[in-house]
């Protein structure tokens, strides 16, 4: 056996342990606990996850604080231990040489905390001690409790060795220095070497350390209580705006758009995610709303369609059933007679001529309203104008005057306001009929004795653009508010009787609107019941009118010859 063998500690003996104890766990255990750790974690409150970070950081710096203290602290009075026990040594040293005496070998001589003995060689000091102590210090006490030192000559040097030994009693420890020393034996008077023993008893410096243990964990209990106490009121107040978040996003899950996150200092986490909040929260409400416009805009628009259809079908039945009703009736009067006569059941030249009068009539009509139809389409679709330079001064005047040679008995007047020349880019042939159907609509639904007035000025829309204002004004009977408010959709009449002697299809003002959109304009109506109506249009200036308004007169009437017309134009 080799001497490392025979030195090496005995190994701790391993017992059987029991089959279950080794079996390797079953799959997916780790899983589950670190998906129940998981769950558990998502199930905390954020306040308390919080708090209990900071306590655990907490908790940790003042453990690490507390171990860093005592690994400090325990070398140091070690190191003041060694320094008494060297000086204590070397005074040891001093005293036997002066005063010449010895102590007995494996006696212990109490000295100031301090033992003092001189150990046997192959023998453990014993804790008897001479009544007077060291030699010179008869006041030493008695010391019983001395140190476990090794039998071996583990001090066979001349310089001093420091070692940390269990007491024989209890469990102080003792930190011992140890010098060889020449010493003689009182039997035989022969010279050998043995250890010179100082000592002192290391209790008071665990005393100390664990007195200072014990103080720092009191110190880091009473820290921890406070914190916790501390850091609730913190969290709790710091977290008050995540409650509010909450609130109102209960808020606005219950159907209360409107409502924002109180404002906050856009410095700091919580009022930079308030205000992203309610900037995401305001376009979501946009967005309900523009939703919600576009359901019933929708709605409005399915709305018309059905009326649109209803009416269209209405309109074009009404003529085809006339078409079909003369034609009936022709062939159940069987014709014309041979030669131009009248035949047994026939009809006369006379009748026919008249039966065809109505049919072209009606056909007539029919092809006008297919004609509006087609062109509202046209417009829906938003196919491109014939664009170019229109006075539109040159046109109402036209206006005026094919208005007054169809009704010639009542009073239809023009009038120009001074300014700049009345130039629009438009489509000639679309803004004409923007004007005729005005005037038509004046005349056809006004008595005979109401007046027409046609009067043209500068304006601007309500962008703020240059325009020309175009009125079309009657003193007539005049609508409510409803009807105003109908008066141009598609095949709106305010007679609900659809009356044809003093009416059209109902899509000249539906018509009008859309040309007028169609050109950047804008159309209106001003009318109240017996006040007469008054339709007006914007269409957007030309940048030529100031061109053209250098030609005109310095009064600002515009270029043009109106001396056919019936009346001056002012």
């Amino acid at each position: 056996m080799t001497p490392d063998a025979a030195n090496a500690p005995d190994e701790p003996e391993i017992l059987d342990s029991h089959p279950y104890d080794s079996a390797p766990p079953p799959p997916g255990r780790s899983g589950f606990r670190l998906s129940s750790f998981r769950g558990l974690s998502e199930r905390t409150p954020l306040r308390t996850k919080l708090i209990a970070a900071v306590l655990a950081l907490v908790i940790m710096a003042l453990v690490a604080i507390s171990a860093s203290s005592v690994l400090i602290l325990r070398p140091f009075l070690y190191s003041q231990r060694d320094n008494d026990l060297t000086r204590e040594l070397s005074i040891t040293q001093a005293r036997l040489a002066t005063t010449h005496q010895s102590i007995t070998q494996g006696m212990v001589y109490p000295d100031n905390g301090f033992i003092v003995a001189v150990q046997q060689p192959g023998k453990q000091l014993t804790g008897s001690s001479p009544s007077g102590g060291f030699p010179g210090t008869p006041n030493s006490q008695q010391q019983q409790d001395v140190p476990v030192l090794p039998t071996n000559n583990w001090t066979n040097s001349s310089s001093p060795v420091l070692a940390t030994e269990p007491a024989q009693q209890g469990g102080d420890t003792w930190r011992v220095i140890g010098l060889s020393v020449p010493v003689s034996n009182n039997s035989s008077g022969a010279q050998s070497s043995a250890p010179l023993i100082v000592a002192v008893d290391l209790g008071r410096v665990s005393s100390e350390i664990q007195r200072l243990i014990t103080i720092e964990l009191s110190v880091g209990a009473a820290i921890v209580i406070v914190l916790a106490i501390a850091g609730v009121g913190v969290v709790r107040a710091n977290l008050r705006p995540l409650n509010d978040i909450e609130l109102t996003a209960g808020q606005i899950a219950a159907g209360h758009l409107n409502h924002r996150i109180p404002e906050r200092d856009e410095r700091t986490e919580i009022g930079s995610l308030g205000r992203s909040l309610n900037a995401m929260l305001g376009q979501i409400e946009t967005a309900f709303h523009a939703r919600e416009e576009s359901e019933e805009a929708a709605r409005r628009s399915e709305e018309r369609m059905r009326r649109f259809i209803a009416d269209a079908s209405h309109e074009l039945r009404t003529p085809l059933t006339t078409l079909r009703g003369f034609a009936e009736f022709y062939r159940q009067r069987g014709g014309v007679a041979p030669g131009g006569g009248t035949a047994p059941g026939g009809m006369t030249p006379q009748e026919l001529d008249r039966l065809m009068h109505r049919l072209e009539s009606e056909a007539a009509r029919m092809g006008l309203l297919v004609e509006d139809l087609l062109q509202l389409a046209r417009l829906d679709q938003q196919r491109p104008l014939d664009m170019g330079l229109v006075d539109l001064l040159s046109l109402a005047a036209d206006s005026v005057q094919d208005a007054r040679i169809v009704d010639p008995d009542r009073t239809i007047d023009l009038t120009v306001a001074p300014g700049a020349a009345f130039l629009v880019e438009g489509d000639e042939a679309r803004l004409r009929q923007v004007i005729g159907n005005l005037v038509t609509n004046a005349r056809v639904h006004t008595p005979k004795e109401a007046s027409i007035t046609v009067a043209i000025a500068s304006g601007s829309l309500e962008s703020g653009t240059p325009a020309v204002v175009l009125d079309v004004i009657d003193d007539g009977p005049g609508m409510t508010a409803e009807q105003a408010r109908h008066v141009f959709e598609r095949f709106y009449r305010a007679d609900q009787a659809r009356g044809r002697t003093s009416g059209g299809t109902g899509l000249g003002l539906a018509i009008v609107a859309s040309l007028v959109q169609a050109h950047g304009g804008e159309v209106s109506l001003h009318t109240e019941p017996g006040q007469g109506a008054d339709f007006r249009v914007k269409l957007p200036l030309s940048p030529d009118a100031m061109t053209s308004d250098e030609d005109s007169g310095a009064d600002g009437s515009a270029d043009g010859d109106f001396s056919a017309l019936p009346h001056d134009v002012s």
